[in-house]
């Protein structure tokens, strides 16, 4: 299991002091959507250099020209990007050959994906090994986690390996753990933290405990 920071809402220098403080408790940095829209593949960039011995995920959210797009990501450094399950399959086999090209991986975000169980068949029939389960701020904000979406694709699932994302913090990574997590995405449990460095720690030896 690994814990993946999400950088969301934050500058880049902010983001690379952040990194260096935590990079002992995280195994995965994800350049958040919000930080691609206000600063490009840069943050992916200056982190892999920095911090060469940690994962970057690029949280693109890809929804056309699934190949060039991912192609992009890699170049720039990350070792995996997101496609959305919501758009055609045809993109989602762009990406993976792209991941293919370079030897890197693609994650499936399923946001918004209303036939779960029928889209995890059809995306992991098409090569998909990476799922991402995500609740989104806005659903967050009115009470929804993302526990129940987590069990329904984990037990469609016949072959990937399982991200899950919304609200989660070291006073809840516990029931995502039980319900079969194999990556458990943090962004202001440990950003928003009083303490990120001990957030970031307990997290991680929660998750690694």
């Amino acid at each position: 299991m690994k814990l993946q920071l999400a950088l969301d809402d934050i500058k880049l220098e902010d983001a690379i002091e952040l990194v260096g403080k935590v990079r002992n408790y995280v195994d995965i940095v994800e350049i958040g959507s919000p930080f691609i829209i206000d600063c490009g593949m840069e943050p992916v960039k200056r982190i892999k250099e920095l911090y060469p011995e940690l994962e970057v995920l690029a949280d693109t959210k890809i929804m056309d020209a699934g190949e060039y797009e991912a192609e992009l990501t890699y170049l720039a450094g990350a070792d995996y990007c997101t496609v959305l399950g919501a758009t055609d399959t045809l993109t989602i086999k762009g990406c993976l050959d792209a991941a293919k090209k370079y030897g890197k991986k693609v994650f499936v975000d399923m946001i918004c994906v209303k036939n779960v169980e029928e889209r995890v068949a059809e995306i992991e029939a098409a090569g998909v090994d990476c799922i991402g389960v995500h609740t989104g701020v806005d659903l967050q904000a009115a009470g929804v986690t993302p526990l129940d979406d987590l069990k329904r694709i984990k037990g469609a699932s016949k072959q990937s390996m399982i991200s899950v994302a919304g609200g989660i913090n070291v006073n809840t990574v516990e029931e995502y753990m039980k319900a079969g997590a194999d990556i458990v995405i943090v962004g202001g449990g440990i950003n928003h933290a009083d303490d990120p460095v001990a957030a970031a720690k307990a997290l991680y030896e929660k998750i690694h405990g």
